[in-house]
């Protein structure tokens, strides 16, 4: 499918990757040079951890925060506070990052993969419960894009069969459901300030828990399992070093002031696109599910069935040859087709933990995920920030509709 655009004016977007898209400024520089003045960079006895951790609980309303390395770590540290035993199987999603399945592998457990709702690219309650066996031990939802799952229905499946939920929000800071923050309503929430992120420290994560059972295996697992402040401490289990350092703890204290204002940006500006883009054929917007509040980490759009599959291909070439830095399906393939499933390499030709699985639990067949693949086929995910101006949103917003206008003339010749 070859198209021919009419020319437009190139726009330089601001972006995530660099000082055009973010809210770094006088105020991280202070907070550094405050953290390198006091000479304490770890957080084992400096104060700017221990604040982004008590500031983070409070605005999040729950009792136990702590921050750690990355939003990988977050995952690490809420799997590892289940304690699991090898084998056991933690039902997560097949659209999500490989940094929120590679901590259930490091534990000796076993991703089992739920299908997701083609619209919104969630797990759903359904499609969790048609995984679920004696072994499922825990499930692991993420919130794509910043876009909650169903989580009333998840949490009381999960409560009615008693096990835990884990909230990967590395997207969706401040999202709710129901007036409640997303990472609250699981019995652990993680959360990341990745460079990309809604705030960020380059790298960094935190998790947060209402349970003090689950807050000190978490606390733990960072500190080597070793037991800062206890009488007698020691090494009580097997455990990394994942905390965060001062300088990180800096940053995202000056960073959390502004969160609230950002993802309240983006919003505004994501109900700009989605009216400028209501009636454009061809093109869905998102999809978000009653009661939920969507934080817009990115904005993701659906070709309908009025274009044929490939469509979505061709409207990222146009949308990119205008310096929107798009991404068509988002990942090129489900979690489970990559090498380190299909192919279970893990440690050495061991084979470890998949040895351990029932063969059910590592059926990949693309028959058990005919929601999966059809979100993959037809999703763009284009750039969001909060940076953006209004004109911005309109460049984005024409880039996308003229995009969809060719696309339907050239399948309706």
């Amino acid at each position: 499918m070859a198209l021919t655009f009419q020319p437009i004016s190139h726009r330089t977007l601001p972006s995530d990757q660099d000082a055009s898209g973010r809210t770094l400024g006088d105020e991280e520089i202070a907070a550094v040079t405050a953290a390198l003045r006091s000479g304490t960079l770890t957080s084992t006895k400096g104060q700017f951890v221990s604040q982004l951790e008590s500031r983070f609980a409070a605005m999040m309303g729950a009792k136990y925060a702590y921050a750690c390395s990355s939003g990988t770590a977050a995952v690490h540290c809420a799997i590892a506070a289940l304690d699991l035993e090898p084998g056991d199987e933690v039902i997560t999603t097949p659209i999500t990052d490989m940094g929120a399945l590679s901590p259930i592998l490091y534990q000796g457990a076993i991703p089992v993969f739920a299908d997701v709702d083609p619209r919104t690219c969630n797990v759903t309650a359904a499609t969790i419960a048609d995984r679920m066996s004696d072994r499922t031990k825990a499930i692991l939802v993420t919130h794509l894009f910043g876009n909650p799952c169903e989580m009333p229905r998840i949490a009381g499946l999960a409560k009615d069969a008693g096990i835990p939920v884990i909230e990967d929000c590395a997207q969706a800071f401040l999202s709710s459901y129901n007036g409640r923050f997303v990472g609250t309503i699981g019995s652990i929430g993680c959360f990341s300030l990745q460079q990309g992120k809604h705030i960020t420290t380059g790298e960094g994560g935190l998790v947060i828990t209402d349970d003090p059972q689950l807050a000190r295996r978490m606390f733990l697992f960072i500190n080597k399992a070793w037991g800062y402040g206890d009488q007698h401490p020691d090494h009580y289990f097997l455990a990394l070093n994942y905390r965060m350092s001062e300088l990180c703890g800096s940053v995202a204290c000056a960073q959390l002031d502004k969160l609230p204002a950002v993802v309240a940006r983006r919003r505004m500006l994501a109900e700009m696109l989605t009216e400028m883009l209501r009636n454009v054929r061809g093109v869905q917007t998102p999809t978000i599910l009653r009661g939920a509040q969507h934080s817009y980490w990115k904005y993701c759009i659906r070709t309908d069935a009025s274009l044929p599959k490939d469509a979505v291909l061709e409207m990222a070439k146009h949308l990119k040859e205008r310096g929107i830095a798009c991404a068509p399906r988002y990942i090129q393939k489900p979690a489970f087709a990559c090498e380190v499933f299909a192919r279970r390499k893990t440690f050495g030709s061991s084979g470890y933990p998949f040895n351990l699985a029932r063969p059910e639990a590592l059926d990949y067949d693309p028959a058990r995920f005919p929601g999966t693949l059809a979100a993959l086929e037809r999703i763009l995910v284009v750039p969001w920030n909060d940076l953006y101006d209004e004109d911005d949103v309109r460049y984005i917003g024409d880039a996308i509709s003229s995009a969809a206008a060719n696309l339907t003339c050239e399948v309706a010749s």
